[in-house]
């Protein structure tokens, strides 16, 4: 089980190399959601994504001669970037399982990164099976992108910074919403908040049609989603929550939320329009949450987890904004 120890002991070690992304504030957002707005920009981290602190975190905690046989990773994108980068920094090899069908700029960041890319059909082939084929056979150490403790602390740093943040804004209590695939972010976030801000309350969010965390936590249970592709938010799309994460959310967490393609379309053009911010769609669906979906008047934080976006949907998404 991942601690606030741990992920204080990750902060230690991304201190100088993870940005303290800022927590964005625009009125005219609050007008459109009736209620104060407050977005923690992610998407601002470097390679445009939280997954770097994960990666970093894990990658920084192996031994020397454990970096040195290399690491691997399987991601659609936003992973693969994290480890590809923290690998580099580290003079550590690395090799990314990727779908085939993961967006061009993803692909060709990862490997610009010097990582080597593997690529598997996402219907037909288990990127898990995959990955720990590939990990035995050159004694690479796995990365997992969100089932892994040492990535959920390196995640969690990210609430350590909301904490301090929302004490900094005069924000009390407030639903933090959280763009959740695995539960990596999710948990770590409220393990974070559990320990130093507990008036914040975590809400995953999630695209409609794969709401396997909203359900798991309904049941009680780990559920599945029935299939891997079929939604714009591909960043999030992910089997089911990891046996380490549903834990951690079905304890602290408040209800999960799933937005439409459509919201988040709309959100990626608030985003761009108001706050000056790129947001790839899954890295937006915590503020469409925020904007579309929350209830009541109370303030809310929506965390935008990643600005990833091929150019072709960044300007479906300003079309969309314009309708």
């Amino acid at each position: 089980m991942t601690t606030i120890d741990d992920i204080e002991a990750a902060a230690e070690r991304l201190a100088g190399h993870a940005v303290r992304t800022p927590l964005l504030h625009a009125p005219l957002l609050d007008a459109l959601a009736g209620r104060r707005v407050f977005v923690k920009a992610e998407c601002l981290q470097k390679t445009g994504s939280f997954k770097y602190r994960g990666a970093r975190a894990a990658v920084s905690s192996l031994d020397a001669a454990t970096r040195a046989r290399g690491v691997l990773a399987f991601s659609s994108g936003n992973h693969a970037q994290g480890v590809a980068l923290a690998a580099q920094e580290m003079g550590v090899p690395a090799v990314i399982v990727m779908p085939s069908d993961a967006p061009d700029l993803k692909i060709v960041n990862t490997r610009a990164y010097g990582a080597e890319i593997v690529l598997y059909d996402r219907e037909r082939e288990d990127r898990d099976a995959i990955g720990e084929a590939l990990a035995e056979e050159r004694g690479l150490t796995l990365i997992r992108p969100f089932d892994d403790a040492r990535v959920i602390a390196g995640q969690g740093t990210c609430g350590l910074e909301i904490a301090e943040q929302a004490a900094e804004a005069g924000i009390g209590a407030a639903d933090v919403f959280v763009c959740c695939g695995g539960g990596g972010l999710t948990s770590g976030i409220a393990l974070a908040l559990e320990a130093r801000a507990p008036r914040l309350r975590v809400r995953p969010v999630e695209p409609e049609g794969f709401d396997d965390v909203a359900r798991s936590m309904a049941a009680g249970r780990i559920e599945k989603n029935a299939r891997a592709t079929g939604s714009i938010c591909d960043a999030i799309l992910t089997p089911a929550p990891g046996k380490l994460t549903f834990p951690v959310m079905a304890r602290l967490c408040g209800p999960a939320v799933a937005v439409t393609d459509d919201e988040a379309l709309r959100a990626m053009a608030a985003a761009l329009i108001r706050l000056k911010i790129a947001l790839e769609p899954g890295g937006a669906v915590a503020l469409a949450a925020a904007l579309f979906r929350a209830e009541g008047d109370g303030d809310v934080i929506a965390l935008t987890s990643g600005g990833n976006a091929d150019p072709a949907m960044l300007a479906r998404a300003v079309q969309r904004g314009f309708d």
